[in-house]
């Protein structure tokens, strides 16, 4: 994005009033040309990069016609926020704008402020309290320290009762970096539909502090009836992260590499709690899980017509994204060669999940196994606010924005599941019996391992408790696109 021209700030201060001498400093003056560039820079991004922008009304090309008008119109709109979810499209769930691109930028490499319990939500029986389940926790955090294990639940955050009314203030409010839960314990009703909570005794205080999440939960090879089977638990599709000298990429590859010394003869890949994350890993794991399919094309991409006409025009290749042979670092791909590929989902598996699932359907076996997925093959870029073509960003704000700028099918051309991947074997994850993650009891992977053995799993019904979305569940579920924005 470029500054914002002279020429329409004038337009916009003799609209609103003239401009003294010396109103230079004038701090009213500086927020307004503050709010003004920070408004043209979420119009022109949209603009530019939006997949609906044709669809929008406020997103046309002849806003510009007459940049006075225009002026006015930015002048109108001066909440970042708010203006953003006004040009938004009705079919766009997965768009959103931050006033920090530092921390988006850690969260998309895995990085945050966090105690380490990954936690969901849901309400009780009466539809208004709120209970947290524990799903996992990250390795070297403070609630692994503490013992907090997966299973546990909670109901009172600091000596309140979690509702729908005050969940968001009291685990999310960022106010404060350390606070207590209390554990409970759950009475189920007669159908299994619903829980009410029976208030524990016990506390723990958790503290938050900088965490860098490994992608890699667990890896492992079980050995079943004379078979190895690789177990990979993978929580986010993350690529190179230069603040923390990691390569994913890389130690994935290392744990594939394993795998095929060890000569496993099945892959059970477990994505049941990842949001997505860059297509590029999507491709290097599916190209780790196969590797017969070398240069085959593995998803196309379609964006919106004013950058698909660039792309056709200047490097269509670049909507194709093809099977690999080598990391980005020139490393060969250690490939499994395998026709066949068992996957386990929830109802938190999301983006570059699904296009992992989407892209190999093709081409091996997928059995698909747990809950219907998000719905999203969408992709998205982080838009800044650069004021120059070296690309330095605007010194007067921080906001950067992550809209929605593709849609991304297989080979085939599927592409649209907006209620989800539908699995071989359904199977929602429990609460009451979560097993854990790993053991071949736990039940979703026992599931799998059924299957390979030639068992016909016998599925129980399971409980159906209403979940309750967290502020970060749609950010967190993403494609994100590698390649670099257009200028």
């Amino acid at each position: 994005m470029k500054k914002l021209s002279l020429l329409l700030l004038s337009l916009l201060l003799l609209l609103v009033g003239c401009k003294k001498a010396d109103d230079d400093d004038d701090p009213n003056i500086i927020r307004l040309e503050t709010d003004l560039e920070i408004s043209d820079f979420i119009w022109r991004g949209l603009n530019q990069y939006y997949y609906w922008q044709e669809s929008v009304s406020n997103l046309s090309d002849s806003k510009l016609d007459n940049e006075s008008e225009y002026a006015y119109y930015l002048s109108q709109n001066s909440d970042p926020d708010s203006f953003f979810n006004s040009l938004l499209h009705p079919d766009d769930r997965f768009s959103w704008i931050v006033d920090d691109y530092v921390d988006l930028e850690n969260m998309l490499q895995g990085i945050a402020d966090s105690d380490g319990m990954e936690f969901g939500l849901y309400v009780e029986c009466n539809d208004q309290n709120v209970f947290g389940f524990v799903r996992y926790v990250h390795k070297n955090s403070d609630a692994e320290s503490k013992g907090v294990k997966r299973g546990m639940l909670f109901s009172e955050i600091n000596g309140n009762r979690l509702t729908r009314d005050n969940y968001r203030d009291l685990l999310f409010n960022n106010q404060s970096n350390s606070y207590t839960i209390k554990f409970s314990q759950l009475s189920y009703n007669q159908n299994n539909q619903c829980a009410n909570v029976i208030p524990g005794s016990d506390s723990i205080t958790l503290v938050k502090s900088r965490l860098v999440k490994n992608p890699v939960h667990i890896s492992k090879i079980l050995e079943v009836d004379g078979k190895k089977i690789a177990y990979l638990m993978y929580n986010q599709f993350l690529g190179v992260v230069d603040s923390e000298n990691k390569d994913y990429n890389l130690e994935l590859n290392n744990i594939f590499s394993n795998y095929k010394s060890e000569n496993v003869d099945e892959l059970i890949i477990d994505l049941r709690y990842n949001p997505g994350g860059r297509i590029t890993t999507s491709i290097n794991l599916a190209s780790m899980i196969t590797g017969q399919f070398n240069n085959q094309i593995f998803a196309k991409e379609r964006w919106n017509s004013k950058l698909m006409n660039y792309w056709e025009e200047n490097n269509p290749e670049a909507l194709l994204n093809r099977f690999t042979d080598k990391l980005d670092n020139n490393i060969p791909i250690s490939s499994l060669n395998l026709n066949k590929l068992y996957v386990i989902t929830t109802s938190r598996s999301a983006s570059a999940s699904e296009l992992l699932i989407n892209g190999l359907d093709p081409y091996i076996d997928v059995i698909h196994i747990g809950d219907y997925t998000v719905g999203k093959n969408q992709g998205s870029i982080t838009v800044y606010d650069y004021i120059n073509d070296s690309r330095d960003k605007n010194p007067n704000h921080k906001y950067a924005m992550q809209p929605i700028v593709l849609k991304i099918g297989n080979v085939a051309g599927y592409t649209d599941f907006p209620d989800g991947l539908i699995p071989d074997i359904i199977k929602k994850e429990s609460i009451s019996n979560p097993g854990i993650l790993g053991d071949p009891e736990e039940p979703l992977l026992k599931i799998a391992l059924d299957n390979i053995r030639g068992i016909q799993t016998s599925i129980s019904q399971t409980e159906d408790y209403k979940q309750i979305d967290k502020p970060t569940d749609e950010i967190y579920q993403r494609i994100e696109v590698s390649k670099k924005a257009i200028e």
